[in-house]
């Protein structure tokens, strides 16, 4: 059985915090745990680390200690780093929404609207709004769960950010994502840029509902 201190013996050592986790241990820790990957670490990828990036990758093969994708969008087949839940408590992964309309909206109003590039229709709940942007949770057409409310249309949004708690490998800030909302109802992957991390909770900005093959190291 690998050994986590063996791991952190060939990681470069910097305490960066570039790969997503507080310090090399943590790092390693989720090396042997499948929860990430050795090219997460951007120190590590380079030339003078070579030899020692080798070593690591080939004790990890070797040992079966490969992180996987496993997470396929439902529309195209396309691959996600990961799966990405509600935040606790909450009924579906927050979204920024940036609204085109002139109509006007509150907190806690239902609303109904179309993500641009979506064909899909969406309802949401108004969480939070800020300068002009809102806070929501998708909730689903009211009447079809046995909810009596009114709607606002609001005709197309542009989603902004995700926020939610990932399920899978551990990305790091700055990493071009994709991943696969919990909630989705085409069971879409989206593309996007971590922002922020903090265990497993994360916001993911410059959303896309295109997506490409991440760049081969």
């Amino acid at each position: 059985m690998i050994k986590e201190e063996t791991l952190l013996m060939l990681l470069p050592g910097f305490n960066c915090g570039a790969c997503g986790y507080v310090n090399c241990a943590t790092f390693a820790s989720a090396l042997k745990e499948k929860r990430a990957t050795p090219e997460q670490c951007t120190v590590f990828r380079q030339e003078r680390f070579k030899e020692q990036f080798t070593k690591l990758t080939g004790m990890l093969n070797l040992a079966g200690i490969q992180a996987t994708e496993t997470y396929t969008g439902l529309i195209d087949k396309a691959k996600a780093d990961f799966l990405l839940h509600p935040l606790p408590g909450e009924p579906s992964c927050r979204e920024t929404l940036a609204c085109f309309s002139a109509k006007k909206i509150s907190k806690d109003d239902v609303i109904r609207y179309r993500p641009l590039g979506c064909p899909i229709t969406h309802f949401a709940r108004v969480v939070e709004l800020d300068n002009g942007l809102l806070d929501v949770w998708v909730t689903g057409p009211g009447k079809l769960l046995g909810r009596e409310e009114m709607v606002i249309d609001v005709g197309i949004c542009m989603v902004l950010s995700f926020r939610g708690v990932i399920e899978g490998m551990r990305p790091y800030v700055g990493q071009t994502v994709k991943f696969l909302p919990a909630h989705c109802m085409m069971g879409k992957v989206h593309s996007g840029v971590i922002v922020s991390l903090e265990d497993q909770t994360t916001r993911i900005d410059c959303i896309d509902l295109k997506i490409w093959e991440h760049t081969k190291v």
